[in-house]
């Protein structure tokens, strides 16, 4: 590794949460094929420690891809990095085995991603945040073999500068809520749930609204109903009750590392394809089993001759604002439909979140990035943005790239594959670079579309 006091590294990862964690895994591992000594990197996360989110980590909650799609395995079947390395050093592998579930909880999940996170945190500094990406002064875009960042440490000092050759952004998503909603101290978003909820007084909360469709606000709306017996909790929900996702074999193939390919290089109608059939495979569904818990729970509550869980289908929220101590919330049942209002003390936004935008983060630089009719990012297919004129430099994404690389862009099951394709990349770069070195064939290619590229 380079001397952290020249502040000069090969690869520098914006944001540590899983997919730049395996990104720090493939390049360790990869550590000791390399004749040069291995890839000098740092990551850089503006949370103060490791978290994954944290604020869903609700009892019971499972993860809902097999613990195989770990950070390595797809990868490196053999790593010390694996779910399975995991267990064994926990010593519950036995155990994990006997409980015949390819389903981890998510807290035992976390807990694994936290054990991962401790052998490369010496790579890792918390509390640090990049205000911005440039290039050294006086070089231009097709000279420069280095990226020039902008920090505040965890201490408030602004003025640090530290330089990559390559810069891999994995900032995540942003959490979105329905039009004229803001947060505050009884509105929340699920990214915030658990935190939020804690803060609160149990006994306060006599009537809570989740909004959404998908599996966060199904799980929220259990949690809810299950912790608060006192309570009534309402499910606002856009569609007609939950959707099944699907997660049958076949339809799961849209998960497999293959799948990049056939979606990168298809045809327009072919990515859209993917979209039509599969979206169900992740967006706005709900596992099986939670929409049955949920039902169940209805349904002995109609037995009993009680109201306390109700559900609002094709509903949406057009409005919210505060009326005393409660929060009074704006409902439309359909386009056109009865408008009403209702009072709660806490509402719950189970409602997404959008793409990661690093556009800010790049300023000037972001001219120089190519985009697609639809002002989208061109990305090669290992994950770096397309430049016009050829940056010696990479930027590479974890996440923004569903528009090129299909559904897992952002997604735990196809990580370690993605990862070690980034860190390949940065590798083979690397090597061209040198006296003698062959121009990697993606890099001397422009991306597929490129033709049509508008620089910006």
């Amino acid at each position: 590794m380079s001397d952290r006091a020249q502040e000069i590294y090969d690869v520098v990862g914006i944001g540590f949460g899983p997919s730049n964690l395996s990104l720090a895994i493939a390049l360790e591992e990869s550590r000791g094929d390399d004749p040069r000594g291995g890839t000098s990197a740092l990551f850089l996360e503006r949370q103060p420690s490791f978290g994954w989110h944290r604020n869903m980590l609700l009892p019971s909650a499972t993860m809902q891809i097999s613990f195989l799609k770990d950070l390595a395995t797809f990868r490196n079947p053999t790593s010390s990095f694996s779910f399975v390395a995991y267990l064994h050093a926990s010593g519950r592998l036995p155990r994990f085995v006997n409980n015949q579930d390819f389903f981890p909880t998510r807290q035992e999940f976390h807990q694994y991603l936290e054990w991962a996170q401790a052998r490369v945190a010496d790579r890792v500094e918390y509390g640090t945040e990049v205000t911005s990406i440039r290039l050294p002064p006086g070089t231009g875009p097709e000279r420069a073999d280095r990226l020039r960042l902008r920090v505040t440490d965890a201490d408030g000092r602004t003025g640090r500068v530290i330089e990559a050759r390559n810069v891999v952004i994995s900032t995540g998503l942003v959490p979105s809520l329905p039009d004229g909603v803001e947060r505050d101290e009884r509105v929340w978003h699920s990214s915030e749930f658990l935190e939020r909820y804690r803060r609160t007084n149990p006994a306060e909360l006599r009537r809570v609204a989740v909004v959404g469709a998908g599996q966060s606000a199904a799980e929220i709306t259990r949690f809810l109903y299950d912790e608060l017996p006192h309570a009534q909790v309402w499910s606002v929900i856009p569609s007609y009750g939950y959707v099944a996702a699907d997660d049958t074999p076949f339809a799961n193939q849209i998960f497999d590392p293959g799948a990049v390919d056939d979606y990168y290089f298809g045809s327009e109608q072919s990515r859209g394809a993917f979209w039509r059939y599969h979206r169900n495979t992740n967006y706005s569904v709900v596992d099986d089993d939670v929409i049955r818990d949920l039902y169940r729970r209805a349904y002995d509550e109609d037995v009993r001759g009680e109201n306390r869980l109700r559900f609002l289908n094709l509903t949406r929220v057009t409005g919210v604002k505060r009326a005393g101590a409660e929060t009074r919330v704006t409902l439309q049942a359909g386009p056109g439909g009865e408008v009403r209002e209702l009072d709660f003390d806490a509402l719950v936004c189970a409602t997404g979140y959008d793409a990661m935008e690093p556009a800010g983060l790049l300023g000037d630089l972001d001219r120089h990035c190519l985009r697609d009719e639809s002002g989208r990012y061109q990305v090669e297919r290992d994950y770096r943005i397309a430049t016009a004129p050829a940056m010696r430099c990479g930027l590479y994404l974890q996440g923004g790239t569903e528009h090129t690389h299909g559904l897992t862009s952002s997604l735990l099951s196809n990580i370690a594959v993605r990862s070690g394709e980034i860190a390949d990349s940065i590798t083979a770069r690397r090597a061209a670079a040198e006296p003698g070195g062959a121009v990697p064939a993606e890099a001397a290619a422009p991306a597929a579309g490129a033709g049509k590229d508008t620089v910006r």
